[in-house]
């Protein structure tokens, strides 16, 4: 039987912005995508370790786009989800949804909870 390949937090920001993306994303529109649509800094060194993890995982592939004026003359790295990162995706939403399920409204349960927590000696 294969490694279980879960996902982490920010490997799920970083393929969610992958699928709202297509296959002409990369480093600099994929940290933007995340940066407003999750209200969270990204650094670039984080975002491409991710995705090197990803695409060694087998969840993303990438290719080497054309060299631009713009860059110097150098080219973009391109990066898409493949099948099997968009299958990993929807599972770790379901597993997630799952767990907040039940917790409406979700924020005020989770306050409540978090006062009620028996301290560790």
């Amino acid at each position: 039987m294969g490694r279980t390949k879960n996902l982490g937090e920010f490997e799920i920001l970083v393929l969610a912005a992958l699928v709202r993306q297509g296959s002409d994303a990369y480093g600099v529109t994929i940290r933007k995508e995340i940066e407003e649509r999750a209200a969270r800094s990204v650094s670039i060194g984080a975002l491409y370790s991710t995705l090197s993890r990803l695409e060694e995982k087998g969840y993303v592939t990438s290719r080497v786009g054309e060299a631009t004026r713009e860059r110097g003359g150098r080219a973009k790295r391109h990066y898409a989800i493949k099948a099997e990162g968009q299958a990993q995706l929807e599972k770790s939403i379901r597993a997630l949804g799952s767990m907040l399920k039940g917790l409406d409204p979700w924020p005020k349960t989770l306050r409540m909870r978090a006062t009620r927590a028996p301290a560790h000696r």
